[in-house]
């Protein structure tokens, strides 16, 4: 998966594939250009790495880019995946707008595989429905 470069102390990742930030930095770069399976690689290493370091916020980011990516290149069951593994991380985190964000995506996902009537499609419409109370009770 990664390369490994030795040092004294044993054996550690390159600087490059252990920075979060430089690889979430690249994955956009590849985004932006279009080169969407390249940000996605990209984007799934930075969120592995942000969740090492408990930010927890940037890990279910960086899954929902890996998402938007697979989106983006019509793998839908895949954009469904990542999409699931931001929402669980965010909603774990308390970052619930965050999260409902994923599962809107989600369901555009089951749109574009015309399974929006489908029964997964109806109950995620339903938690989509109860998150969004939720979060409109709480600025009451």
């Amino acid at each position: 998966m990664w390369q490994l470069n030795r040092v004294a102390s044993g054996k550690l990742m390159s600087a490059e594939k252990e920075d979060p930030i430089k690889l979430h930095k690249e994955g956009n770069t590849l985004f932006e250009i279009g080169k969407f399976k390249e940000a996605a690689e990209k984007f799934l290493q930075s969120s592995e790495l942000y969740e090492k370091k408990n930010n927890f916020f940037d890990a279910s980011n960086m899954m929902f880019k890996a998402g938007e990516c697979s989106f983006m290149m019509k793998e839908y069951k895949e954009a469904i995946e990542r999409f699931n593994k931001s929402a669980e991380i965010a909603f774990n985190k308390g970052f619930d707008r965050f999260g409902v964000s994923a599962l809107e995506y989600i369901f555009d996902c089951y749109k574009a595989l015309k399974k929006e009537k489908g029964k997964e499609a109806l109950a995620l419409q339903k938690r989509i429905k109860e998150v969004k109370k939720k979060l409109a009770a709480q600025l009451f």
